[in-house]
């Protein structure tokens, strides 16, 4: 993490805590609004049904953000965040600015997704 000022970890540490409260918050918002159907018709029964499936699609994705992002702040606390997990290289500020639980640099970011579509 040499590569970061300190000022530069604290942003990033607010931002990661930032978007782990707004995941909570959204997810304690879905947990109150997805309480069990009563009345309607069938079409309002399977309107309830296939939102119900998006909102824990979108739980069980933000709840790997979560995971992420708690990733992201405990190598913060060892010292070894912003450092690619590939090849070792700092990832530079202004990628962890744009995506703060970037645990790789570019180019091995643009490796593994090239690597992931063969």
């Amino acid at each position: 993490m040499e590569h970061l000022t300190k000022e530069e970890v604290e942003e990033l540490r607010r931002t990661l805590l930032r978007m782990k409260e707004e995941i909570l918050k959204r997810a304690r918002e879905n947990l109150k609004t997805s309480s069990s159907f009563e009345g309607g018709d069938e079409i309002d029964r399977a309107n309830y049904q296939r939102e119900n499936f998006l909102n824990l699609r979108l739980l069980s994705r933000e709840a790997q953000l979560l995971k992420r992002i708690d990733y992201m702040l405990l190598k913060m606390e060892e010292g070894t965040y912003g450092v690619c997990e590939n090849c070792g290289e700092p990832i530079p500020y202004k990628r962890l600015k744009a995506r703060p639980v970037a645990r790789l640099c570019i180019r091995c970011k643009e490796e593994e997704e090239l690597n992931e579509g063969q």
